[in-house]
């Protein structure tokens, strides 16, 4: 088993990253058409409404409670047994996101209202989010479609056409944003459109991989199939529980709207930045360990539960802390080595380098949501994590309310960094007290480790990275290299540094 988890997480972190690389070839090339203006504000707010209901059902609620209960099915029940199964979630589910986008295309400007406030006194940005919405949300539906595919080929061992499919997004945008765009009287809608035809593409390529294992969904509703009011009763407080960080996007979006111009923008870029660690480790590793963790208690193999939750943690703090570390002081270069091309000028490298810093801060507990949350819900136990993230937003809206005025955008990065500490931590704890989980006696020594090498990594990137101001006056080569060599000396110390006490690659092969 341990391989084939290593393996696994190695294909999902590969396509993850693939998709990452081309995200940020998005988001420079955005960057440089767009800016981080008003219009651009207006299609973020757009976007991260379907994209939120996205991020819930392809990486959230749906998978926790699809996918326990299909692995559970797949072990117990017959093939033809488990295929009606998976026709009845596909057409009951079908049924309700199409209810969802028709009546947000018909409430479109309540929607704005609601999660843009502050855009009632910018008509111009207001009527073109409402617009753009129209176009869009059809794409929730897709992207639904899209991760149901995925949670099935998951549950299966098949993991890397479902981690490849968000690449395609990142090309349909790219592609119309530098072949259509420069041909339309208003460029801003043609991302709308990518959109739409990326998430068109994303469903259709799983298609293949679904026949292949023989589980190709029929379209049958039927609510009163105990599976599917298993996953509906599973899925409903998963909602809200495992998808906090994006409702904490969400309030930060409403405060933003009534900041200046282009606040919007800067939190969305940092907010992509601090994703590609995020997505790499944190939803990779989540999506791997899920199915096992439903095996290993469906198989009442506690022990087993426990060590491969432990490696997962291990792993993700391993690679996850520097990471932070690097982003928090390297915010400011790597910002403006990205993105700052075209109508992304100075100054919207230094606003977006103090919301990325602040993001940074809550980067490992981002990452550790993602697996603690896993553990709760491979078990089925729904309300200890909702019951965690509702104090966790809670924590947002405090420290929204009280930072937003001396820090501006970046107040509400570091009160969304806060509040994720405080989820992580109450989730962490509470496996420990219900014996859920047991760390392993090497804890003591991985924290030394950790505080040690990050110590000494951060004061290596530190001293060599100098101000943000004299980045901006180099060219882009000259930003590229000093980049490049600031980012290998600071890998070099941390693995270095690690191997002297004694961190070697066979302590993280086997998580049993």
């Amino acid at each position: 088993m341990s391989q084939k988890l290593v393996r696994s997480t190695s294909t999902v972190a590969f396509f993850t990253l693939l998709s990452r690389i081309m995200g940020f070839a998005r988001d420079i090339i955005l960057a440089s058409i767009f800016g981080a203006g008003g219009l651009f504000d207006a299609f973020v707010v757009a976007f991260r409404l379907p994209n939120f209901l996205r991020r819930l059902f392809g990486e959230g609620a749906f998978a926790q409670a699809f996918v326990p209960i299909l692995a559970e099915q797949r072990v117990s029940q017959s093939h033809e047994e488990v295929q009606t199964f998976i026709d009845h979630v596909a057409g009951t589910l079908t049924t309700i996101v199409a209810g969802v986008v028709v009546l947000s295309e018909i409430f479109a400007p309540l929607l704005i209202m609601i999660f843009a406030p502050g855009f009632l006194r910018d008509p111009a940005r207001f009527h073109i989010a409402v617009h753009m919405i129209h176009i869009m949300f059809p794409y929730l539906l897709l992207i639904v479609l899209t991760a149901f595919a995925g949670a099935i080929l998951n549950t299966c061992g098949i993991f890397g056409a479902p981690a490849f499919t968000p690449v395609l997004l990142n090309i349909a945008l790219i592609g119309v944003a530098l072949l259509w765009a420069p041909h339309s009287a208003k460029p801003i809608y043609v991302l709308a459109w990518g959109v739409i035809i990326g998430g068109l593409a994303q469903m259709l390529i799983q298609i293949p991989f679904l026949k292949r294992v023989n589980l190709m969904p029929r379209f049958r509703i039927n609510f009163r199939d105990p599976g599917v009011l298993r996953v509906m009763k599973r899925m409903l407080p998963a909602l809200f529980g495992v998808s906090v960080a994006q409702i904490s996007l969400l309030v930060d979006n409403m405060f933003a709207s009534f900041l200046p111009r282009g606040s919007i923008s800067w939190l969305y870029y940092s907010d992509r930045l601090i994703y590609f660690p995020l997505g790499i480790i944190g939803v990779a590793l989540a999506t791997v360990v899920m199915p096992y963790l439903s095996k290993n208690h469906a198989q009442k193999d506690e022990k087993v539960f426990s060590a491969t939750l432990d490696w997962a943690l291990r792993c993700t703090l391993f690679i996850g802390l520097p990471c932070a570390v690097g982003l928090f002081i390297l915010s400011g270069p790597i910002l403006s080595t990205l993105i700052h091309y075209g109508k992304f000028n100075n100054f919207d490298v230094i606003m977006t380098a103090k919301s990325l810093s602040a993001f940074a801060v809550g980067l490992p507990a981002f990452m550790l949501i993602k697996i603690l949350a896993s553990a709760f819900y491979s078990r089925q136990m729904i309300r200890t994590p909702v019951k965690i993230a509702a104090i966790a937003l809670v924590v947002n809206l405090i420290f929204n309310a009280i930072l937003i005025f001396p820090l501006k955008h970046a107040g509400l990065a570091l009160s969304t960094s806060i509040s994720s500490t405080v989820n992580a931590g109450l989730l962490w704890f509470l496996l420990i007290k219900q014996n859920i989980f047991t760390p392993s006696k090497v804890w003591r020594k991985t924290i030394l480790q950790l505080v040690i090498a990050n110590g000494a990594m951060a004061a290596v990137i530190y001293f060599m990275a100098g101000t943000v101001t004299a980045w901006l006056g180099w060219d882009a080569l000259m930003r590229i290299a000093h980049l490049i060599l600031i980012l290998f000396a600071g890998m070099v110390s941390y693995f270095l540094l690690l191997g002297v006490m004694g961190v070697r690659v066979r302590h993280f092969r086997s998580p049993c």
